[in-house]
């Protein structure tokens, strides 16, 4: 019988086969211990010299590091044993090998992180790197149930886009039959015309930004999930957004305890993740910074956190403000130069638009982005002038504030920023099976 290692727990006593690879193995003389990973978990494995044949044996002395392998055996419950939670192993009698490897790369040392990227096909293999991407699929599993659930419907949205949304300076530029086109840095527009068919809809999918940064939160192509809204305000969308980020916090939670046991990961702040979120404007925050400047003695911490009153916030301003919360916070009403041109203005702070953003605690900043969206024509005319973009490419979009236009917005969540929060690691390149930065496009 083939088992999951997943499962194991519901075959004690009884006798299995596991497909796997060796994670690792020790012992010597007449007891072998070996770490057998299949996917879903890992599980310890012990070969008794007079347990087995002298050939199976034979074979165990010679296993390498991941080395495929049938092995089956008898599940035996064991609190001490490491690997699957509760505690199994399984009493080895025949082991078949698929593949025996020679010399495999990733060994049980320190390496550095440019030698693993380029081994990235192998380093996912790793238990943290295994842990890291179980929970961004349980992330992503878990955003489609809540929308799905909450009266969203999926569609999707071009990859190849005629025109900039965010921003001219940061597209990837394309050849496409003689004519210039951009790799998609959101399908927010398209979702604002899906909404007239549809009322609430979400996309999902990568995302595509040439900006030339070499931070830990940045990476050139990444997954985003956009749900947009006919009929609501800023206000109702913060109510949706706490409810959306905390369902998808308690998931994983429920569902990836082990993985998050792996990672060391502390989950007392993520228990804390549910409605209601702390709301503050930019002209607070602003002023938080400006009192926390004036409040520490560090020269570099000064200097990092210096602003003023129409910038928009760095990293070190996102860390510090997340900091003074124990869950995430919106930041709302930010300048109006700051944001993209579908933005509406406050009607008596015409420098303010109505927009928030969603900062993630414990340091790890921005990981949504919403706003009201601008559903007057003229209005919307005036604005795509000032920012002098090609107001021709957005014809189809203009034409949605012609027929039946209603107030609407939406925003847009980051998988990996999501990811590096949830599982609590400091750089983005692990929370992609491959990662894409300014320096990496391989493998």
């Amino acid at each position: 019988m083939i088992i999951r290692i997943e499962n194991i727990a519901d075959y004690v006593d009884q006798t299995i086969t596991i497909q796997g690879w060796i994670y690792a193995k020790t012992g010597k003389g007449k007891l072998h211990f070996i770490q057998l990973r299949d996917g879903t978990g890992i599980a310890q494995c012990v070969v008794f010299q007079k347990e087995v044949s002298e050939e199976v044996f034979d074979v165990t002395q010679q296993l390498t590091q991941e080395s495929s392998v049938l092995l089956t055996g008898t599940v035996r419950k064991d609190e001490r044993a490491p690997g699957v939670p509760g505690g199994y192993e399984v009493g080895v009698t025949d082991i078949q090998v698929i593949q025996s490897v020679n010399e495999y790369p990733i060994t049980p040392k320190e390496h550095g992180v440019e030698f693993l990227l380029d081994r990235r096909h192998l380093w996912i293999r790793s238990s943290r790197q295994w842990a890291i991407l179980r929970i961004r699929a349980c992330i992503m599993r878990s955003i489609r149930e809540w929308l799905d659930e909450n009266g969203f419907l999926e569609m999707t949205t071009p990859v190849i886009t005629p025109a900039a949304v965010e921003g001219t300076s940061t597209l990837f530029e394309i050849d496409y039959f003689d004519k210039t086109a951009y790799l998609c840095q959101t399908g927010q527009l398209y979702n604002e015309a899906n909404i007239a068919a549809f009322g609430k809809v979400y996309a999902f999918g990568p995302t595509f930004r040439a900006e030339k940064s070499k931070t830990r939160r940045h990476l050139t192509e990444f997954w985003m999930v956009e749900p947009e809204i006919a009929y609501c305000d800023l206000v109702q969308l913060l109510e949706i957004e706490e409810q959306f980020v905390s369902h998808i916090v308690q998931s994983c939670l429920q569902k990836c305890s082990a993985e998050l046991a792996l990672l060391g990961r502390d989950i007392s702040m993520l228990s804390n993740i549910k409605p209601p979120f702390p709301r503050i404007t930019y002209d607070n925050a602003i002023e938080r910074l400006i009192d926390l400047k004036n409040e520490t003695d560090d020269p570099e911490q000064k200097s990092l956190i210096d602003i003023e009153w129409g910038d928009d916030f760095g990293a070190p301003h996102e860390t510090a403000l997340t900091k003074m919360f124990d869950k995430p916070v919106f930041v709302t009403h930010y300048p109006t130069q700051v944001k993209a041109f579908y933005m509406p203005v406050l009607e008596n702070r015409p420098e303010v638009c109505y927009s928030a953003d969603l900062l993630a605690p414990e340091g790890y900043g921005e990981i949504i982005g919403g706003s009201e969206r601008i559903h007057d024509h003229d209005t919307l005319v005036n604005r795509i002038k000032e920012h002098d973009l090609p107001i021709e490419t957005y014809d189809w979009y203009l034409d949605l504030r012609k027929y039946g236009s209603v107030p609407h917005s939406g925003f847009g969540l980051g998988i990996e920023r999501t990811v590096s929060w949830i599982c609590g690691i400091e750089h983005i390149r692990e929370t992609s099976p491959y990662p894409r930065m300014i320096n990496r496009d391989n493998p």
